[in-house]
C-alpha cells in the first residue's frame, strides 16, 4: 500500500491545539443554537461529539470550517484566528449525506477523489501528476484503489462513503472532520470504517472529529468525547463521560443502558 506518504502530521508542537474555540456562540433566526461553548482539541485526539437533535453539533463543524460566522466568541485553527486561516487544505471535511446524490453522476471514483485536491491546485488549475498520485494514495488508504475507473454510482453505499474519507484525504489534511458519516451504511461497512478511522488516527496521527448519534459506538472508539446540547455539557475520556452522569444528563437515562449493551 502506497501509504506512507500521504498524511503528514506537520511540524508543530503536539501540545499546540489544532482546535481552540473561546466563548463561541451562534444564533439563527434569534435562537441560539451554540451557546458559549470553549473547546480545545489537540494534536492527534479521536474527539468524537455527541448530543440530540438540534443541539449544535453540525453548526459546531461549520462555524470551525468558517461557513458560519459565530454570533461571538473566538476561534482557532492551528493558532491562527479563523478569520485569517487561508490553509484550508490542512483541513479535510466528508459533510453529512455526503452519498445522497443521484446514482447516474457521471464521475468516476478517481475523479471524485482528485477533485478534493482543489484546495491545493487552485479553483480553475489543471491537476497534475502530483495530484493525481496523492488521490491515487488517498484511495490506496480506504482500501479502494482497484475500483478508481468505476463510475462513483455503481459503487455500495459503504464505498461511496470510503470514496468520500478518500477524496477528503486528497489533500493529506492534518485534521478530518466528519458529519454523520455512518448514516444509511450497513453494520459490516460501519466496522470497517472505524477500522479505517483508528488506522487514521494511530499510524498517521490524523485528529479526527467524528459528529454521531451513534453513542454506543462512538464511546467504544474515541479518545476523547464532547457532549453538546448547545452549551457543552461535557469534554473529556469516555470512561469519565460514563462515571460522571454526563450521558445521563445530556439524553434520558436509558442512553446509558445502551451504551453499556454495544
Amino acid at each position: 500500500m502506497k501509504t506512507s506518504a500521504i498524511l503528514s502530521t506537520g511540524s508543530a508542537a503536539k501540545s499546540d491545539p489544532v482546535v481552540d474555540l473561546e466563548q463561541v456562540s451562534f444564533a439563527f433566526g434569534g435562537e441560539r443554537v451554540l451557546d458559549e461553548v470553549s473547546l480545545r482539541i489537540g494534536r492527534g485526539d479521536f474527539l468524537g461529539v455527541i448530543g440530540p437533535n438540534g443541539s449544535g453539533k453540525t453548526t459546531l463543524l461549520r462555524v470551525l470550517l468558517g461557513l458560519l460566522k459565530p454570533t461571538s466568541g473566538r476561534i482557532k485553527l492551528f493558532g491562527t484566528d479563523v478569520r485569517l486561516f487561508r490553509e484550508w487544505a490542512r483541513i479535510g471535511y466528508v459533510p453529512q449525506k455526503a452519498t445522497a446524490f443521484d446514482a447516474r453522476f457521471p464521475a468516476s471514483v478517481l475523479e471524485v477523489v482528485i477533485s478534493g485536491r482543489s484546495g491545493v491546485a487552485g479553483i480553475g488549475h489543471r491537476f497534475s501528476g502530483r495530484d493525481r498520485t496523492a488521490a491515487e494514495e488517498a484511495l490506496e488508504t480506504v482500501g479502494m484503489f482497484e475500483f478508481r475507473a468505476r463510475p462513483i454510482g455503481r459503487l455500495s453505499a459503504g464505498q461511496q462513503q470510503r470514496v468520500f474519507i478518500a477524496r477528503a484525504l486528497a489533500s493529506r489534511p492534518q485534521l478530518l472532520l466528519l458529519d454523520e458519516p455512518t448514516v444509511g451504511v450497513d453494520v459490516d461497512a460501519q466496522e470497517q470504517f472505524y477500522s479505517l478511522l483508528r488506522h487514521l488516527n494511530r499510524e498517521f496521527g490524523t485528529t479526527l472529529v467524528l459528529v454521531s448519534h451513534d453513542v454506543s459506538v462512538v464511546a467504544e472508539e474515541v479518545t476523547q468525547l464532547a457532549c453538546l446540547n448547545r452549551r457543552l455539557v461535557f469534554h473529556g475520556s469516555p470512561e469519565d463521560a460514563m462515571r460522571s452522569g454526563a450521558l445521563a444528563q445530556l439524553y434520558r437515562a436509558e442512553s446509558l443502558v445502551v451504551a453499556h449493551h454495544h
